[in-house]
């Protein structure tokens, strides 16, 4: 039975600094300001999200500022789907829904970059449906 956590080592040297240029460049965002607004409403819905392992790795793996809003969450009992996760931060902030769906692609692209494909696809296996097209992934779906 093999093991397919990655170690530890793989944390980043990512900055974050380094991961906001990241989400301003792939959110193409006029300010670093923009970019940073949207990485503490993405992370701070995925820390209600996440639970066990997975939260505590890629707690790990984020840059310290990304992992103090990330873990600063409490992590809610309900689960929701990609569609609706997007539409909760929505009805958070006011912005329209296509503008959050924006700016989830744009954090969880860096986000699923400084996981790595083994923890993300874990994840993923722990997260609703509709999530791993916000992570940049495409979402396979087994025939009934």
């Amino acid at each position: 039975m093999s093991d397919q956590r990655e170690p530890l080592r793989h944390r980043t040297a990512m900055t974050y600094e380094q991961m906001l240029e990241k989400v301003r460049y792939e959110g193409a965002y006029p300010t670093r300001e923009r970019a940073a607004e949207a990485v503490r409403l993405v992370l701070s819905g995925l820390g209600r999200r996440l639970v066990g392992e997975e939260r505590v790795e890629l707690a790990a793996r984020l840059p310290f500022e990304a992992a103090q809003i990330f873990t600063g969450e409490v992590p809610s009992a309900e689960r929701l789907t990609g569609w609706a996760f997007v539409k909760d931060l929505a009805s958070r902030t006011g912005a329209a829904p296509a503008t959050v769906r924006w700016d989830t692609g744009a954090v969880l692209t860096a986000v699923a970059a400084l996981a790595g494909p083994g923890l993300l696809t874990r994840i993923l296996d722990q997260l609703p449906s509709g999530y791993a097209l916000l992570f940049g992934r495409a979402e396979l779906v087994q025939a009934a």
